[in-house]
């Protein structure tokens, strides 16, 4: 499972490949704190690119995370890190996760049939990207933000061929954030387009001559139900 924290228009990260979308939200986050601290309880293991490594250590496992609800969770996690460069991957006083500094397609290859519960890639663009293009993404959790930023870089890779998803949960938090947890499909063939076939044209009353034919899409407005968010 892949998870990203996405803008409103869809960007995980601005024009400078930076999560900042964060510090300009406003209100608390209790109430999606604690939808985070219920899924965290499904994961077992999680997989962070070196970026993504740095930015964590600083927080999670030192005193500064105290108070955050999902810090124990989080703290408690199998840990791997996708890294050519570091040596180590300390985690505070806690147990060091382990580096990967091989092939990451083929690490987690061999991470998924050691670990028997889910494996969350939390960020980490560049290693999603690795992971999409093999097909080793199954399943996502897209965490919306209620803010906007117009350009960015995006979830999925540019250029793929569409993706489908089906949703399996959602909920609505205060102040204006969503969750979903989508599972992958498999993607339909399409089907090549076939060169439309010459129409006669047609002939008016008797047959004075070709006449016109104006074909007119009326929308007629039709009740919707909401979306249901399970609670």
């Amino acid at each position: 499972m892949v998870q990203e924290f996405v803008t409103a228009d869809g960007f995980a990260a601005n024009i400078d490949n930076e999560f900042t979308a964060y510090e300009l939200l406003q209100g608390g986050t209790a109430e999606f704190d604690q939808s985070q601290q219920e899924w965290l309880a499904t994961v077992e293991a999680v997989v962070l690119g070196a970026a993504t490594y740095r930015m964590f250590v600083e927080f999670w496992p030192t005193p500064a995370s105290d108070g955050e609800i999902i810090a124990p969770a989080l703290n408690a996690l199998r840990r791997y890190v996708s890294s050519r460069q570091l040596q180590r991957a300390p985690w505070g006083g806690l147990a060091e996760a382990t580096i990967e500094s091989g092939d990451a397609v083929e690490a987690i290859r061999r991470i998924k049939r050691e670990v028997a519960g889910t494996i969350v890639l939390w960020g980490s663009l560049t290693l999603s990207e690795a992971f999409f293009a093999a097909g080793e993404v199954d399943a996502m959790r897209l965490v919306v933000m209620p803010v906007a930023i117009g350009a960015g870089r995006g979830v999925f890779p540019a250029g793929q061929d569409p993706t489908l998803l089906k949703l399996l949960r959602g909920r609505r938090t205060t102040p204006g954030w969503s969750n979903s947890n989508t599972r992958l499909m498999p993607a339909v063939p399409r089907k090549p387009r076939s060169a439309p076939e010459r129409q006669p044209a047609l002939r008016g009353a008797a047959g004075l001559g070709p006449c016109v034919v104006i074909w007119a899409s009326v929308w007629i407005p039709v009740a919707r139900r909401p979306l249901n968010w399970v609670p």
